[in-house]
């Protein structure tokens, strides 16, 4: 990704600390010993953890440019 923006950025640390905890739990962390099962899941988690931050910070960005257009005055 070039220039991440903050939000991506943040997305990609949630993603990234979801997969650490879920390697954690299986006691690894050495990628190439996962099973075709477990890798499949490791990358479900990165996707879904950076995904789901990705779209709580864009509801509260639209929440904040909600609230600044009242003050606009056109």
């Amino acid at each position: 990704m070039t220039d991440p923006t903050p939000n991506e950025e943040a997305a990609m640390t949630a993603g990234g600390d979801a997969a650490g905890a879920y390697l954690e739990s299986l006691g690894r962390s050495d990628l190439a010993t996962l099973s075709p099962a477990e890798w499949r899941q490791l990358i479900e988690i990165v996707v879904t953890g950076y995904c789901d931050t990705l779209r709580e910070l864009a509801a509260q960005d639209r929440g904040r440019l909600d609230g600044m257009a009242e003050r606009i005055p056109y």
